[in-house]
């Protein structure tokens, strides 16, 4: 079994409701998402991708059209709190806006970031791990064995 990873970054802001620090008004983050599959090679010398486990080119199709294209540059909002009369004000005003059905941690993005990628991964090859990074010094991880 071999594991392989490929990184991301896009430009996400978020509101928390109900929050109790300063975090509860809107702002912004520099995401850095790494994306670890994992597989079997492929031994079939007549196959295009021989040698791999996916083709690194596949991974960043999935989680570019899952994720990043849609996150990026938007306001994630919980839709079950007040604050959904926040987004849909930021939206008359030309803003990108994505209401979550979660409070849009980072813990909670990362449980939204797992279920996307596994839908479109091919069966051979699993979700293993993701790290997503808040700032340079906070991030959260998610272990395919501990789900």
């Amino acid at each position: 079994m071999i594991r392989i990873t490929k990184i991301f970054n896009f430009e996400t802001a978020h509101v928390l409701y109900n929050y109790d620090g300063k975090c509860r008004n809107m702002h912004g983050h520099s995401y850095k998402l790494f994306v670890t599959v994992k597989g079997n090679p492929i031994h079939d010398l007549e196959h295009p991708k021989n040698g791999m486990v996916v083709d690194f080119a596949d991974i960043k199709k999935i989680v570019k059209e899952e994720i990043v294209n849609i996150w990026d540059h938007a306001v994630l909002i919980n839709a079950d709190s007040p604050h959904k009369e926040l987004g849909q004000n930021l939206e008359k005003q030309g803003h990108k806006v994505i209401y979550c059905p979660f409070q849009p941690t980072c813990e909670n993005m990362l449980y939204e970031i797992a279920e996307k990628i596994k839908r479109k991964l091919p069966e051979n090859i699993s979700l293993a791990y993701l790290k997503l990074h808040e700032t340079e010094n906070s991030y959260g991880e998610w272990f395919e064995e501990e789900n």
